[in-house]
């Protein structure tokens, strides 16, 4: 039988912890009654909750749920900023069995692309992903395996004379207008040239000047939706 690993544990928000936890008026030994009394966890400590407030260790799926149950609150509400599949599923409360079914397809399979980091649904299923855990465009490239093509696309097309010839690849990955999306990639465009024009006269060339292009080019993604976002607001 194949085993499907459980995906690592979601960036917890240790302050959001406390802070929760402190506005019920309960202690961390309340907290730990608790998740033993109604999640059947025996082995939840006071300390361990202290431990979990700390940072010092990380509650895993069971434990967030417990603990977002105890809390009164979601567990998206205990997490960081999701990061992967398994951390917008668990941040939203979904089941992997809720995903499979909205999106059309076996559990097993969809667990086993949750831990590869890798989407292989088509389009009606990338579809119905984005709208079970309520993804963003910038979210749902980024935990479907896609947001590294899009980076390359990007810097091609900063770097290059003719930034017009990766409109339309760019909006195959990122379907936003193409109006916004041209406004978008000229600005990017202007913005590296002239920020490398700018540092080879101020500081004659050589490395000073590639390292910071290089850190312009590392950035390009974040920046892509930043610009996207003042486009459209």
């Amino acid at each position: 039988m194949c085993r499907v690993h459980q995906p690592s544990a979601p960036p917890f928000d240790a302050p959001a912890a406390r802070r929760l936890r402190a506005a019920l008026g309960m202690g961390p030994e309340h907290v730990a009654h608790g998740m033993r009394a109604l999640y059947g966890l025996p082995h939840v400590t006071s300390d361990l909750v202290i431990a979990w407030e700390r940072g010092a260790g990380t509650p895993g799926h069971a434990e967030l749920t417990a603990l977002a149950g105890v809390l009164w609150c979601s567990p998206g509400e205990l997490l960081g900023r999701p990061r992967t599949l398994a951390e917008h599923r668990i941040a939203r409360a979904v089941a992997p069995e809720d995903v499979a079914r909205a999106v059309g397809m076996d559990v097993r399979s969809y667990l086993r692309m949750e831990e590869s980091g890798q989407w292989r649904g088509n389009g009606r299923q990338s579809a119905a992903l984005a709208r079970v855990l309520d993804l963003a465009l910038p979210d749902f490239l980024a935990v479907t395996g896609r947001e590294a093509r899009l980076a390359g696309l990007l810097r091609s097309a900063v770097t290059t004379t003719r930034w017009q010839a990766y409109v339309r690849p760019v909006r195959k990955l990122a379907p936003v207008g193409t109006g916004v999306l041209e406004a978008v990639l000229r600005e990017l465009h202007q913005d590296y040239q002239g920020h490398m024009a700018a540092t080879l006269t101020w500081g004659g060339g050589g490395t000073g000047a590639g390292e910071s292009g290089q850190e312009y080019l590392e950035r390009i993604v974040d920046t892509f939706w930043t610009a996207v976002e003042k486009q459209t607001a």
